[in-house]
Formats: structure tokens, sequence, C-alpha cells
């Protein structure tokens, strides 16, 4: 048997993959910070922008599967990383040259088909060195860098906008941290080839498939998917009530980042030392954003965003971190990939009809919405007690 590495080579190895993703935001996000806008001006509607954001989602997410479970059975998990790094990346420059929505529309759905490819490898390999620093704080320390990268990439663009800059110089621009992320990654698999060596596995916590504690998980976190709102319709309402002027919609994107990013470090935290409880108190407190985010003024909607933030930081450190904890090694890109798959059909569908809602009825669109994310409690109530 493998002995571990020690706990600072696995901090260390957390580091160099949350650099990666901190330039990768910087690229996407930077990107996400101005895509619904970006639709709106080529002419796209309501019910097409939330129609091109759960379509991205879920052609990503339902890719996961197959991504995770090729991770699994060949082992090559930098590959994988690799290939959907570059599609996830290099998509974004290209969308400075797209003249009219469907083209746009479809290099935004090729970004979020190469962040499928990559997310289960990854995580797989974060999830081995997060068992020696803790799963929550592994998790969070991991999204609070990828979330300074999603504060400093719509800063960028906000920047460029704001000195008469137009939105294909801001997606150009987001060429340059494209690069650097794929040289990290580099220098990460040089360093790291057999990320498996970071953990050793207890051989009595391993069981034959997936129990029925992590299946209504899988359930309760649908529920939020299909219930939570994308950005893009959330920019696309800024812009066409011009409640907020674009140079901000970026800033206001950059704080609910930060927000996340704090999240995701404070909760992971908690989550190692509280423990599950935590993820069902977030799971409630963010779902409040839904009706802030579409009110007239400035700050109520940030109010609203900085909430939505908090959501984000917390699906993308906690969620992740349970299923390592539920699901043992050699099946941990499988249990990703499942995870998302689900996460994505139900994004999709909520995206879907959030923006077929919008067109028609705001306040059916917030209660849809907030219905479904607090239908997910009582269900992670289940969960805890299994």
């Amino acid at each position: 048997m493998n002995q571990p590495i020690p706990k600072k080579n696995a901090i260390f190895f957390v580091i160099l993959l949350g650099i990666v993703s901190l330039f990768g935001d910087m690229t996407y996000e930077g990107a996400r910070s101005i895509n619904g806008q970006y639709l709106a001006i080529l002419g796209a509607t309501g019910t097409i922008v939330g129609i091109v954001a759960g379509l991205g989602e879920l052609l990503g997410y339902s890719f996961r599967l197959v991504s995770g479970y090729v991770s699994d059975r060949t082992g090559k998990y930098w590959l994988v990383t690799f290939v959907g790094y570059f599609l996830n990346l290099f998509a974004v420059p290209l969308l400075a040259l797209a003249g009219n929505w469907p083209l746009a529309a479809s290099l935004m759905v090729l970004e979020r088909f190469g962040k499928a490819i990559r997310t289960p490898a990854r995580d797989a390999m974060l999830s081995y060195a997060t068992k020696e620093t803790g799963r929550g704080w592994g998790f969070g320390l991991h999204e609070a860098m990828d979330q300074t990268g999603a504060i400093i990439g719509p800063l960028i663009v906000s920047c460029i906008l704001y000195y008469k800059g137009t939105f294909q110089t801001s997606y150009a621009v987001l060429f340059i941290p494209a690069i650097c992320a794929m040289t990290v990654l580099a220098v990460s698999w040089m360093l790291y080839p057999r990320p498996q060596d970071l953990e050793i596995e207890i051989p009595d916590m391993k069981k034959e498939g997936f129990t029925k504690k992590y299946w209504l998980y899988i359930l309760a976190i649908s529920c939020i998917a299909a219930g939570y709102v994308d950005f893009p319709l959330i920019a696309f309402n800024f812009q066409k009530v011009a409640v907020i002027s674009e140079v901000w919609v970026p800033i206001f994107f950059s704080i609910s980042m930060a927000s996340a990013g704090l999240a995701a470090l404070i909760c992971g935290r908690l989550y190692d030392k509280v423990g599950f409880s935590v993820l069902i108190y977030v799971t409630a407190i963010s779902s409040l954003f839904v009706p802030l985010v579409f009110l007239d003024g400035f700050y109520l909607p940030l109010a609203g965003l900085i909430l939505w933030g908090i959501g984000i930081g917390t699906q993308e450190s906690i969620m992740r971190a349970v299923v390592a904890n539920m699901v043992q090694m050699d099946k941990r890109g499988t249990a990703y990939g499942i995870l998302n798959i689900w996460f994505g059909i139900f994004w999709f569908l909520g995206s879907a009809l959030i923006g077929f809602l919008y067109d028609v009825s705001l306040i059916s669109l917030i209660i849809f919405s907030l219905g479904m994310q607090l239908a997910a409690i009582p269900i992670l109530f289940a969960v805890k007690k299994e």
C-alpha cells in the first residue's frame, strides 16, 4: 500500500489547482458577466437567454457522467482535465468573432461543455487531497481561489467597458488568463502525476454501489438546481429594465463572486466542525435572493446577488465535499458525474421555465424559483437522518 503524501503537499496540490481555477474563472466568469447583455444586444429574447443558459448547463452537466466514468475506468484524470480546460477556456476569446446570437450561443454552450469534461476528473483529484486537509476546508479553499478569479475577470471586463471598449475587446483580452491557466495546469501535472496517492482509503469504509443516502442527496440538489436563476437572466433583466448601467453589472457580479468565495471558506470550515446541518441552513438563507434581484433600485438587487453568491459558493464547496465523504475512492469520478447530470437536467428544465416565466409573469417566476429551493430542505433533513 502506498504511503500518504504529507499534509503540506496535499495543501500545495489544492492550491495549485486553485490557481488553475483562479485563471480559469477569470476567463469564463469574466465572459459570463456580459453574456446576457451580449445576447440581448445581438437580438435574443428573454426566453432565448434562458434556454441558452439552461442548454449549456444541460449538455455540460450531462456529459459529466461520461467524463467521470471514463476517468474512473482509465485513471487518466489529467488527460481528461486537460481536454476539458482547453475547450472550456478557448471558447471564450472566440466570442469576440461572433456577429450574431446563434453563433455566440453556440460558443457559450461549447464553453460549458468543456467545463463538463474536466470537472469530475478534477473534483476526484481534489477529493484525494482533501482527505488530509479536511473535506470542507479543502474544497472551500479551492472554491475561494476559484471565486477570486471570478471577481477579477468581471472587474477586468468592467474596466474595458468603462474606458469605452467593446464586448468583443473584452472577450479577446480574456485569452491571457486562459493561457495562464493551462500553464499552471501543466506544472501541476508534472509535480503530481498520480494524485490518487494523496489518499489511502480505509477498507471498511468501502461500499458497493451508491446508497439510499446518496440518491436522496441527488434529489435535494436537483430541486435546488431547478429553482436557481442563472446570472445571464439576471443581467438580461438589468439590461432590459435599465435598473443598473452596463458598467455596474460586471461589478455586481464580482461582488457576488466575492461573497461566494467567502462563504465557501467559512461554510467549508463549519462543515468539517459541525457537519451536514450547515448545508441545510445555508440553502434556506441563500434562497431569499430570488425576489431581491428582480426589484427596482440599486441596493436591494445588490443584496440579492450577495445571497445568490453565498448559494453558489456553498454549491461549489460543501456539495462536493459531501460526495467525497459518501463514496469510495474508485467511484468518485462516476459519483460526481451522476450528481452533475441530474443537476444539469434540472438546471436546464428550471432555466427554460424561468426564462419563459420572465416573459410572462415575474411573480410566477419568483414563486417557482423560491419554492423549488425550499422544497430541497426537508429532503436534506432526510439525508441527515440516514
